[in-house]
């Protein structure tokens, strides 16, 4: 056994018992939605991991006050976008799922495709094949038929499609208060709790 495998198998042992999340940022619109995300999972016991796709470096610096290296901050561990090697490109790496938010339409396609190019698309398709879960926050309106038929296309695959649409049932005042609610209803699918949640939850209708 060689010095690297060896290491490999021991910071495995370590490390066998952390929840790990893949978090992926493409270029589509709404990088903060993965920005709240990664602060959120900060105050938790899950491990994250980041990718952060060229053109998504660019959607940060347009959109958000956040630079790259302040954004990669907030992650756990870090992968450049081209290390097809990387831990999570394998499915023998223990994680609960992964999240690409947002999924730009680009990206949808390469999965829908099993197209694996960048360890976005990898990690992605390592994921559908281990079958744990895949969220996919695609962020494009109008949709045409081509991008319906590769959101069914990838939901008949094992993907789940979970565009992140504001909801109002909560009197959101601030985009802050929908962030937090989208953030929160997305974290509810892979069943992590937090220890107060970001928005009230529905109770019910009341009776006149």
């Amino acid at each position: 056994m060689n010095a690297n495998h060896a290491s490999c198998n021991v910071n495995s042992k370590q490390n066998e018992k952390k929840s790990r999340l893949i978090i992926a940022i493409s270029g589509a619109s709404g990088a903060i939605y993965a920005i709240r995300l990664l602060e959120v999972l900060q105050q938790s016991e899950i491990e994250t991991h980041l990718i952060i796709s060229n053109a998504a470096r660019q959607t940060i610096a347009m959109e958000t006050e956040y630079s790259v290296q302040q954004v990669r901050q907030l992650a756990n561990v870090n992968y450049d976008i081209r290390d097809i090697g990387a831990a999570i490109s394998s499915g023998s790496y223990r994680t609960l799922g992964m999240i690409i938010v947002p999924c730009s339409i680009k990206t949808l396609s390469a999965i829908a495709h099993c197209y694996s190019d960048d360890l976005i698309s990898r990690a992605a398709d390592v994921c559908l094949k281990e079958r744990k879960p895949l969220h996919l926050c695609v962020r494009e309106t109008p949709l045409h038929l081509g991008h319906l038929r590769l959101l069914s296309q990838a939901a008949e695959i094992g993907a789940q499609i979970t565009p992140l649409m504001p909801a109002f049932y909560h009197q959101p005042k601030t985009i802050d208060d929908i962030i937090n609610q989208s953030i929160n209803r997305l974290l509810d699918q892979f069943e992590i709790e937090l220890p107060q949640d970001l928005f009230q939850r529905w109770c019910g209708s009341i009776a006149n």
